[in-house]
């Protein structure tokens, strides 16, 4: 991997875009965006300092990797639910129901979706949910992406079981990944989404992914994630709703790196009635630090959303939460809550949980929770005045405390996968 230099990537920008059959319009947005990176300043997380991490690795766009990786290396389990396995910049599995076709569902990979569906994706890839000229990171992501999913669910269509995407980065080789992930929710549509992140290899690598979910009026969907980038991966996660009249987005995410990171969550609430529930886990173990931005915007009149983020720390970690409910003027009755707790398992670890709450308007309902401790003394001895050991106890109320987003992920599979994750962790 190179450090960023103009002159020296917008050829290979160009013959990337081009290898991919982008229409005009995306390689004027990658181009653009290139153009404003080096003007643009990095996002701000509050109590962080990561301006010298390796976030800004312009990917190789000329590696060929090696097919090394077939689909079923990581389909556990026979299904013909929705389906898409990617592993390097590479689609290596994708399954949709003919069912769903018919009803004219899209799943498929970015690439294709720009192809057959140029309009489609072009209204809402960096449009509306995240801007390309929002800061450095952005920009970067939008001039330099070179894998991802597009997910387009068309009016009136429920779909009953998960559509589900494995994410496989390949270490093997020294690359950036750079991941777009689209899913557009027409009006009163309703599904379930569920995505998983995980490292082969242990090449020292950057990761910038941005998740955009756009949910027209009456919208309705469960985004849950899983989040299990390697050790040497340093991670930006965006992740951002786009909420119109009405809609609603459940948010399920389990934050489960071994690498730094740095993350926002974030909702705009642009619709009256709109909703959002954000829950997040996360667990820092080592040296590692881990920063998350949880931020929900109230636009629209009457719209509710909810934060509820809880993590674990453990050896010299750091983990910050910063939860920040912002109701903008002319949000009536909007509704702004909040609830950050960091449950620390050593006496090296650091915690912040920082509530940030910004009303702009009255006749509406805020509040906020936050804190930052040990385990329960009083929870620990009830349990071990039963017999049960002291790790085993320790264990068991660092699962219930993190629970509630456990609870949440609808695939089975997937959250046994985050406990067994969570066990792991516990037990090193």
């Amino acid at each position: 991997m190179k450090e960023l230099d103009f002159k020296e990537t917008l050829g290979d920008v160009r013959i990337f875009s081009m290898m991919k059959n982008e229409p005009t319009w995306m390689l004027k947005l990658r181009l653009a965006a290139l153009e404003k990176i080096s003007s643009l300043d990095l996002p701000i997380i509050e109590r962080v300092h990561y301006n010298r991490w390796p976030l800004l690795q312009v990917p190789d766009f000329n590696l060929v990797e090696e097919p090394v990786f077939l689909a079923n290396d990581f389909l556990t389990e026979e299904s013909d639910a929705p389906r898409i396995v990617q592993v390097g910049i590479q689609t290596a599995f994708e399954q949709l129901p003919m069912e769903l076709i018919e009803q004219g569902v899209i799943f498929t990979d970015i690439f294709t979706a720009m192809e057959e569906h140029s309009e489609l994706v072009e209204a809402a890839y960096m449009q509306l949910a995240v801007k390309p000229d929002e800061d450095k990171l952005t920009a970067f992501h939008a001039a330099f992406m070179t894998s991802g999913i597009f997910l387009y669910v068309p009016k009136n269509v429920v779909i009953t079981e998960p559509l589900e995407a494995l994410f496989v980065q390949n270490s093997k080789e020294t690359n950036s990944l750079i991941k777009h992930v689209l899913i557009y929710a027409d009006t009163n549509s309703e599904f379930t989404y569920v995505e998983k992140y995980q490292t082969i290899g242990d090449q020292k690598n950057a990761a910038n992914i941005v998740a955009e979910v756009i949910t027209k009026p009456g919208a309705k969907v469960k985004f849950s994630a899983v989040d299990e980038l390697g050790k040497e991966t340093t991670t930006y996660f965006n992740r951002r709703g786009h909420l119109l009249g009405n809609s609603r987005i459940e948010w399920a995410i389990g934050v489960m790196n071994e690498g730094d990171v740095i993350a926002d969550f974030d909702s705009d609430l642009i619709g009256e009635g709109s909703h959002s529930e954000v829950k997040v886990v996360a667990i820092s173990m080592g040296k590692q630090i881990q920063a998350i931005d949880t931020r929900v915007t109230n636009f629209g009149r009457h719209s509710v959303g909810h934060i509820l983020q809880h993590g674990v720390i453990l050896e010299k970690a750091t983990l910050t939460f910063n939860g920040i409910g912002h109701i903008i003027k002319g949000a009536k009755g909007a509704d702004a809550q909040q609830e950050s707790r960091i449950l620390m398992l050593s006496d090296k670890a650091r915690g912040d949980a920082n509530p940030i709450l910004l009303i702009d308007e009255n006749d509406v309902t805020a509040g906020h929770a936050a804190s930052v401790g040990r385990l329960d003394p009083e929870e620990m001895y009830y349990l071990m005045s039963r017999g049960i050991p002291k790790d085993v106890a320790e264990r068991l109320v660092t699962r219930g405390f993190l629970g509630s987003v456990i609870a949440a992920i609808p695939v089975k599979t997937i959250r046994d996968g985050l406990v067994e994750t969570i066990e792991g962790k516990l037990l090193k």
